[in-house]
């Protein structure tokens, strides 16, 4: 089990949407917050309001693209907090544009923001949750992640989502040895008016703020169309219960398990089903046919 009450947490992108109902929760629970936000003022109410409900929290500002703005706001929230136990890595961005229109900032800024963000945050984190003997890293990642071939053009935003899910696996594995869990959360529908807001997330070296839309292909519409959107308040506490079991994945949709079937698994077992009938066709290849390790013949 891992423990809420008592610990100290960061949630980045804590300004708004998931990271705010994620915050609010851990401190309902508990835990002091620091709340990290590219914005601000974002995060600053944020921690309002936890201050008022008696619960402890500080803003910082950061941006997960920047390594320096990661490791600045890791100082500032031990500083407040104390050794941080619980690192909710939430910060994202989102984009329903077919790649082939999408500029060289576009994808650079998802696939920045999304994955590298987890990735720099969890390392920022890591060497004092390794020396403190135990922890856990709760990264949000996506359904669009976990079934990338579900939600229509979401190229770039499915394969950081997707990477998402290999690092906090791949991590628990390595952090075994020190007590440290991971969970990969993948929201399957949350009202957070990213739809609005995206684009104000923007950092300046990927082009810089703006207060457009995010453009929705209708493929993707009729998706979401299909699916209830729950709110952050409702979703916080069935992500914390993942958390506190240790739990690989966090789901706020459990009738999704079809579309994970049909999208995913289903594909996957046909394409061993295929290599399973070829290898019965035409033989099973020689195993190490140099010996332990398959060396490229000289010349």
């Amino acid at each position: 089990m891992t423990e809420i009450s008592g610990k100290a947490a960061v949630v980045t992108g804590g300004g708004s949407g998931i990271g705010m109902g994620l915050a609010k929760e851990l401190a309902r629970q508990g835990a002091s917050v620091a709340i990290a936000d590219i914005i601000l003022a974002n995060a600053r109410k944020v921690a309002d309001a936890i201050n008022a409900a008696g619960g402890k929290a500080v803003a910082i500002e950061c941006d997960v693209t920047d390594r320096a703005s990661v490791k600045a706001m890791k100082e500032a929230a031990t500083a407040a907090l104390g050794p941080i136990q619980l690192v909710f890595a939430n910060a994202g961005a989102t984009s329903f544009d077919p790649l082939v229109e999408m500029s060289d900032d576009d994808v650079e800024w998802i696939i920045d923001v999304n994955l590298m963000g987890v990735m720099r945050t969890t390392q920022a984190f890591l060497p004092d949750m390794i020396k403190a003997g135990g922890g856990h890293v709760c990264a949000t990642a996506s359904m669009a992640g976990l079934l990338p071939g579900w939600i229509p053009t979401h190229a770039p935003y499915s394969a950081a989502k997707a990477g998402i899910i290999g690092l906090m696996m791949n991590l628990t594995i390595e952090l075994g040895e020190h007590g440290i869990h991971t969970t990969s959360y993948c929201p399957g529908g949350v009202a957070t008016g990213m739809k609005q807001n995206n684009a104000k997330y923007r950092p300046a070296k990927f082009g810089g703020p703006g207060e457009g839309e995010v453009h929705v292909s209708q493929d993707s519409i009729d998706v979401a169309a299909s699916q209830a959107f729950y709110t952050p308040e409702a979703i916080a506490p069935m992500v914390l219960d993942a958390v506190k079991h240790n739990r690989a994945f966090a789901f706020d949709h459990p009738e999704q398990r079809v579309h994970f079937r049909t999208t995913y698994s289903d594909v996957v077992e046909a394409c061993y089903d295929a290599t399973e009938a070829w290898e019965q066709a035409h033989g099973v290849p020689e195993a190490n046919p140099t010996g332990p390790v398959l060396l490229q013949p000289a010349g």
